[in-house]
């Protein structure tokens, strides 16, 4: 570890690339550059080819003072073909250096794409192991729909979320929902402060004036889904009935207006796996800022996060995310109706199962007679500034009752819960859930999907 290097730019970002390009291609070297990008419909940027990530091993070390952040990203991959380079999505802060197999690797960059060449070729099906080491102010990224999100600054901290291209602002990885891996996040920070992250507490040590929080993820994690909050916390700890670890994580400000709903959270992870099938994970909880650190919920994995207080609707919502979202994760941003279709049913699922007079039916009439879920299909939004719109969520509600009503709860349940099994940890797309739909049911619902899911033009009547 005393052998790294300062990687310095010594060429045009343009230059470094044509060279490694060209290099690639000369001197019997078999591989091939990996892709730069996905090609998702809406961020075709965002993740890389030629490889598959494993795990993410990520030290970060953070001053709440100055706001500077030092990393170090080890980074387990597969790679799924002959490698001469590869790309890792990474916003803003400097890297200091860069090995590949224990090797120097070298480094370009081009905004968000940074490209290492590793100084030996990686073979299609080869498990390598990368070590990125970062330092700087992290950013804040504004979204295409003005949302902020990437390193959230905060009065005793910082909050990291990372919906949709936010996490390459705090460490470089294959951003993209289709790769997700296992997470080890270690965090230093001032002694007297809390960093909570996502998965269980592996460890906490203090030395002298810091104090180092260990958190392990072994379930697959998409990298927006990752958190890092730090702070001045409340934490309490509890147990669903059947011994699910619950963690909640407070700031002091809001945290009399937040325990009495923080206190259903065992009680609602029973009732939406009575419902939806085993949770996914091997640990709940929350994580509960001031109203003006983040300017919305997200259901970052295991543990959500909320804007202050959350109403009981929110809470429900976000944590019905960790089975549609978190677990069975859409294989394109396009696909994101899938997650916020299903947890804004969960909420009115809730409201029926636990509240008299709560009805789907009735909320379904509701959504119906809001204009705002009829600016365009849930399935096609126009633009990246409107996946978190409204049709996402209300017409995607819709679409979820209307399979309902079509195919009886019996069959309705029993495709819940199927779909959620057969995609366990994975990815899936419109496509599949329509498929998975009619093969379970044994109904041909093209009059549905073309009315609810893909149509233009809103019904006559619901």
């Amino acid at each position: 570890m005393d052998q790294w290097t300062l990687v310095r730019r010594t060429a045009p970002a343009a230059a470094v690339a044509l060279l490694l390009l060209t290099s690639c291609t000369s001197g019997g070297v078999s591989g091939e550059p990996g892709a730069s990008g996905v090609r998702d419909p809406y961020f075709p940027k965002l993740g890389n080819g030629g490889y598959d990530v494993e795990h993410y091993g990520l030290t970060l070390d953070y001053d709440p003072k100055s706001g500077r952040l030092r990393g170090t990203a080890e980074i387990t991959a597969r790679a799924t073909q002959d490698l001469s380079a590869f790309n890792l999505d990474f916003h803003g802060m400097r890297v200091d250096a860069a090995r590949v197999e224990g090797e120097k690797a070298a480094v370009s960059r081009a905004g968000d794409e940074l490209t290492l060449r590793p100084a030996a070729d990686l073979n299609d099906g080869e498990t390598f192991h990368t070590v990125v080491r970062y330092s700087g102010e992290p950013a804040t990224i504004t979204d295409d729909d003005e949302s902020e999100e990437g390193w959230l600054p905060t009065e005793d901290g910082a909050l990291a979320l990372g919906e949709p291209t936010g996490s390459m602002a705090w460490f470089p990885g294959n951003n993209h929902p289709r790769d997700k891996a296992s997470y080890d996040i270690t965090v230093t920070v001032p002694k007297g402060l809390k960093a909570v992250s996502n998965g269980e507490l592996k460890s906490e040590r203090t030395r002298g004036d810091r104090t180092t929080f260990h958190w392990n993820s072994a379930e697959p994690m998409a990298s927006y889904l990752a958190t890092v909050a730090i702070g001045k916390y409340r934490t309490k700890t509890a147990r669903t009935k059947s011994g699910l670890p619950v963690l909640t994580a407070v700031d002091p400000t809001v945290a009399k207006d937040s325990a009495k709903v923080l206190a259903r959270i065992p009680e609602i992870v029973e009732w939406g796996t009575e419902n939806f099938g085993p949770y996914p994970f091997s640990s709940a909880g929350a994580i509960v800022e001031r109203e003006d650190d983040a300017g919305y919920a997200l259901e970052t994995q295991t543990k959500p996060v909320f804007p202050g207080a959350p109403d009981e609707g929110t809470l429900v919502h976000e944590l019905a995310h960790q089975w549609f979202g978190d677990s069975v994760t859409p294989r394109t941003w396009k696909d994101m109706w899938l997650n916020e279709g299903f947890a804004s049913y969960a909420e009115w699922l809730w409201e029926e199962d636990m509240y008299e007079g709560g009805s789907t039916d009735e909320s379904f009439k509701k959504a119906f007679d809001d204009k705002a879920n009829w600016a365009f299909p849930p399935a096609d939004p126009p633009t990246a500034a409107d996946i978190s719109s409204a049709p996402v969520y209300g017409r995607g509600a819709m679409v979820i009752h209307k399979i309902r009503a079509a195919v009886g709860d019996d069959a309705f349940y029993d495709i819940v819960r199927g779909w959620v099994a057969t995609h366990r940890h994975g990815n899936a797309s419109t496509d599949d859930f329509t498929a998975y739909v009619e093969k379970k049911s044994g109904k041909d619902l093209t009059g549905l999907w073309d009315t609810w899911l893909y149509g233009q033009d809103k019904p006559a009547s619901p």
